[in-house]
């Protein structure tokens, strides 16, 4: 796999990982992961240790991965992100006309005991755990609505599962949503980030272009892309 890559430096590296590719490898996709590809530019490079991935994104999920390039940067950036001084804003295209401009989610989340592949929200009183994402309505239709969300917190499948809560799921999602939905992947992209550098102290921040599919989707919806010069902020 030919990495996509928007930033990189001797410390850590921000790729654009495409919908379809598994971040980590698993017992059911050994191998092609965006890791291997990682590990491959690596050695190419002769980079001195191996690349550590910060974070996680989902399979059907594209955009932005951060890459430590040694361990110490690894712990520092996990750090950095971690802060509520990180930025992490997400596009997500969901299905119906969303009522409200903004607001916040916070809803706890678990892993659903009797399926652990999904997460769920937790009863009043449950061992969920603190979770935030705050959204802000950048364009609707009858069809279809575009969110920009902003993770104040960082749980497994958060953004899904909080939108889905309100009856706003990601079009694509076949876990959270619609079992039959046609369009092959979810309609959500990890889009913009900012965090301070772990060695310069600089602040970066990095943009991962709209994939054309979710362009495509915002098109048959009837949402111009002159949408994604909105700069509003949350």
């Amino acid at each position: 796999m030919e990495l996509d890559i928007l930033f990189e430096d001797d410390a850590l590296m921000v790729v654009n990982k495409p919908a379809g590719i598994v971040v980590h490898p698993t017992y059911r996709n050994a191998s092609g992961t965006l890791l291997d590809a990682l590990r491959a530019h690596a050695s190419g490079g002769h980079e001195p240790d191996n690349p550590a991935i910060v974070g996680r994104l989902d399979k059907y999920t594209s955009g932005i991965v951060v890459v430590a390039k040694t361990a110490a940067h690894h712990a520092s950036l996990q750090r950095i992100l971690q802060s509520l001084d990180s930025e992490k804003d997400y596009l997500a295209v969901v299905r119906g006309s969303v009522n409200v401009e903004r607001g916040t989610i916070s809803d706890p989340l678990l892993v659903n005991p009797s399926d652990r592949r999904r997460v769920i929200i937790a009863t009043v009183g449950g061992n969920g755990r603190a979770s935030e994402t705050q959204f802000e309505r950048v364009d609707h239709t009858d069809q279809g609505s575009l969110l920009r969300c902003r993770l104040v917190t960082g749980r497994r499948h958060q953004i899904r599962v909080h939108l889905a809560s309100r009856g706003w799921p990601v079009i694509g999602d076949r876990i959270y949503g619609n079992a039959t939905d046609e369009f092959p992947r979810q309609a959500l992209h990890a889009w913009r980030t900012a965090f301070v550098h772990p060695v310069s102290g600089r602040q970066i921040r990095v943009e991962a272009p709209l994939p054309p599919e979710l362009q495509s989707l915002l098109v048959e919806l009837g949402l111009p892309l002159s949408v994604l010069r909105h700069g509003s902020l949350l």
